[in-house]
């Protein structure tokens, strides 16, 4: 068990130990009605501890409120049950040039304090045999988005699975969002935010690099 100083580092340094996201063997034995069931009463417990008066009428209901909203919403990207169908067609048409989706939202939460990442992502990849579906895009962005994420994790979890659905190393990923845990507590910077960027195959070329860069920064 590390110290309460080892914790405290490694969560403001948002360090992560693994590409994949940590997960127990056992993690989707239960149902979601069971898990809602168990983090209700535990959120319960954790505003009993912090003085709040749950017989309130507006707290009253704040267990359930949260425990439904971790499980069905914040982070159901972490049941790869949800994950979407990543449907690819052929290139019947021939396009071999640039295609970008860009100003896709993240919202996120940081895992080491469960605070928001609120940003934007921009996806593009240049096509071989096979094309994808742009809301396809969109859709495995907020998958891998809604869980409890490490923002450099993120960018290589969305490359990764677009490089291998489309067949091709010629993909790159930007992520630029601003994390609370930066700016609600620590340093408390309201202004900062954080961009990671991925790539692989021809946009380790820094003229077609450059060419993406200038089409998201337009």
């Amino acid at each position: 068990m590390k110290d309460k100083e080892q914790i405290q580092i490694l969560g403001d340094n948002h360090i992560s130990t693994s590409i994949k996201t940590p997960l127990r063997a056992d993690a989707f034995e239960k149902s979601d009605d069971e898990k809602i069931k168990n983090i209700q009463h535990h959120f319960k417990m954790i505003m009993h501890e912090m003085g709040l008066d749950l017989t309130d009428d507006s707290l009253s209901g704040t267990p359930y409120r949260v425990a439904k909203m971790y499980v069905k919403e914040l982070f159901y990207g972490l049941n790869p049950l949800n994950k979407p169908k990543l449907s690819t067609f052929e290139n019947k048409y021939g396009y071999k040039k640039m295609l970008v989706e860009q100003n896709i939202t993240i919202d996120s939460a940081c895992e080491h304090h469960f605070l928001p990442i609120i940003g934007h992502a921009h996806v593009a990849y240049i096509p071989k045999d096979k094309v994808i579906g742009l809301s396809k895009i969109n859709r495995l962005v907020n998958y891998y988005a809604r869980r409890p994420q490490v923002q450099e994790r993120l960018v290589l979890q969305i490359l990764n699975d677009l490089q291998h659905v489309l067949d091709t190393k010629d993909v790159i990923v930007s992520v630029t969002a601003k994390h609370l845990c930066v700016s609600s507590r620590g340093i408390k910077d309201q202004s900062s935010f954080t961009t990671t960027l991925e790539y692989g195959g021809c946009f380790s070329e820094t003229a077609i690099r450059n060419e993406f860069l200038k089409i998201i920064t337009q």
